[in-house]
């Protein structure tokens, strides 16, 4: 399955658009998406609408769990990352038709 950029729906409308607080489970996507191609700390922080103490906390996480790589000041999802969001996406695609 190829991994496509689905942040749309993680986002739910965009930030002014959100009906609801996103889930963990939206923020990790969000943060893992943001960082595909490799993009520093302060890119994630803008691009997922995080402040920057929370978006430590998710990066330390995330690197925790094998989904994540710090080089210097880039973070880059990992092959493991990116299985994380093809599986995200599969369940947006069932739960959200």
């Amino acid at each position: 399955m190829e991994l496509r950029d689905h942040t749309q729906n993680l986002m739910r409308g965009g930030f002014y658009g959100r009906k609801r607080p996103r889930t963990k489970l939206e923020i990790l996507a969000e943060i893992l998406l943001a960082a595909r191609t490799g993009a520093t700390k302060t890119e994630i922080v803008y691009q997922t609408n995080l402040n920057f103490q929370r978006a430590r906390r998710y990066l330390v996480y995330l690197e925790g769990k094998g989904l994540l790589e710090n080089s210097g000041a880039h973070y880059k999802s990992t092959e493991r990352g990116n299985a994380f969001l093809r599986n995200v996406q599969s369940m947006e695609e069932i739960l959200h038709p």
